[in-house]
C-alpha cells in the first residue's frame, strides 16, 4: 500500500501539489463549518474527555482541506493553490460489505474558474493512476450545472428540484411523471435527460439537439466537449451521463467517476465544487473556485492493482 501512495504523492508533487495532513478527529463545530455540514449523517461523534465538547471523526478530507487554503488566500479569489492529501477517514454510514474505515488520496486545486483547471485535474488522475499501476481508466463524466440550469428555466420550486433530482437519479421516468407540480414541459425535458448517457460525441450531439438553447446549458456542453478530448488525449477513455447529478447542494459544475475500463470498479471521484470555503472567509463572501478529486480508499485500489487486474503502467 505505501508503494502506491508514494507513486499517488510523488506525481502530485512533480504536478505542483503541496501535501497538507489535516487532523483525523476535530471539534465537531471545526469538522463541520461551511459545506462539511452536508457530512454530519456520515461522521462518527464521541464526546472529549476533557472539555466534554463534541468531537468528530472526518468522513471526507476536501472540508479540511477548504478551510487550509482560506487561511492562506488572504481573500486573493483568484490566487491558485494546490494541494493533495492522503489519510485516514471514517464513515457512519454503509452498506453491507462496503468499508467505512477508508484511506482516502486526492488532489484539490483552489482559484482557477476556468475550464482549464478541469482539465488539469482530470489529467492529473489519469496520470497519477497510471503511475500507481491503475491504468487504463474510464471517465463517467456529467455536469450539475444542466440540471440547475433546466430548474431555474423551468421556475422549479426548491421541493421539486430535489424531486426531481432524486428521479433522475433512479433513471425513473414514472417517478417524474409523478411529481404533480412539474410543468409538462420540464416534464418532457428532463425525461430526455435520462437518457442522455453514452459515448460522449454522441451524447453531445443529442444533447445539442433536445435541450433549451440556455447559455448555461451550451457553456457547460462546451466545458464536457473540451474535457471529454483532453480525457483521450491523456490515454483514458470518456463517456457522458447528464442525469447523474452527484452531491447537487454540493458541486457547481464538473462531476466524475473514474472506473478501471471494463469492470465496475470504482478508482476515484471528483468534481468542481466552487465556493467550498465560504464559510471559513472572515466577513463571508463567495468563496473560492475549486475542483478536484479524490481515490476512493487506497487500500482497495492497492489490493486490486496487487491482484493483476490492473494493468501495469
Amino acid at each position: 500500500m505505501e508503494t502506491t501512495r508514494r507513486a499517488l504523492l510523488d506525481r502530485f508533487a512533480q504536478a505542483g501539489y503541496a501535501l497538507v495532513d489535516p487532523p483525523l478527529i476535530e471539534h465537531l463545530d471545526a469538522l463541520l463549518t461551511g459545506t462539511g455540514r452536508d457530512l454530519e449523517h456520515n461522521t462518527f461523534k464521541l464526546i472529549d474527555p476533557l472539555s466534554g465538547k463534541l468531537l468528530g471523526v472526518r468522513p471526507d478530507i476536501t472540508p479540511q482541506v477548504a478551510r487550509i487554503d482560506a487561511t492562506y488566500h488572504r481573500g486573493e479569489l483568484t490566487a491558485e493553490r494546490r494541494y493533495c492529501y492522503a489519510g485516514e477517514v471514517l464513515r457512519a454510514q454503509g452498506g453491507i460489505g462496503t468499508a467505512r474505515a477508508l484511506t482516502q488520496v486526492g488532489a484539490e486545486l483552489f482559484g482557477a474558474a476556468d475550464v482549464a483547471a478541469d482539465v488539469e485535474i482530470v489529467r492529473l488522475l489519469i496520470e497519477a493512476a497510471r503511475a500507481a499501476g491503475a491504468a487504463p481508466l474510464l471517465l463517467d463524466c456529467g455536469h450539475v450545472a444542466v440540471f440547475k440550469a433546466l430548474a431555474h428555466h423551468y421556475g422549479l420550486s426548491a421541493k421539486a428540484t430535489q424531486a426531481a433530482d432524486a428521479a433522475l437519479a433512479a433513471k425513473s421516468r414514472s417517478a417524474l411523471a409523478a411529481i404533480r407540480t412539474l410543468p409538462d414541459e420540464a416534464r418532457q425535458t428532463l425525461a430526455t435527460l435520462t437518457t442522455l448517457f453514452g459515448p460522449a460525441k454522441t451524447v453531445l450531439q443529442r444533447a445539442r439537439a433536445a435541450l433549451p438553447r440556455v447559455t448555461t446549458i451550451t457553456v457547460a456542453l462546451d466545458q464536457l466537449e473540451t474535457i471529454a478530448a483532453a480525457i483521450v488525449d491523456a490515454g483514458a477513455q470518456c463517456s457522458l451521463d447528464l442525469a447523474d447529478l452527484p452531491g447537487l447542494d454540493y458541486h457547481t459544475g464538473l462531476v466524475f467517476v473514474a472506473y478501471l475500463q471494463g469492470t465496475t470498479t470504482v478508482v476515484a471521484r471528483g468534481g468542481r465544487y466552487d465556493g467550498v470555503g465560504s464559510a471559513f472567509m472572515h466577513g463571508g463572501g463567495a468563496g473560492r473556485p475549486a475542483t478536484g478529486f479524490s481515490f476512493v480508499d487506497l487500500r482497495a485500489l492497492t489490493e486490486v492493482t496487487a491482484n493483476g487486474e490492473l494493468s501495469a503502467p
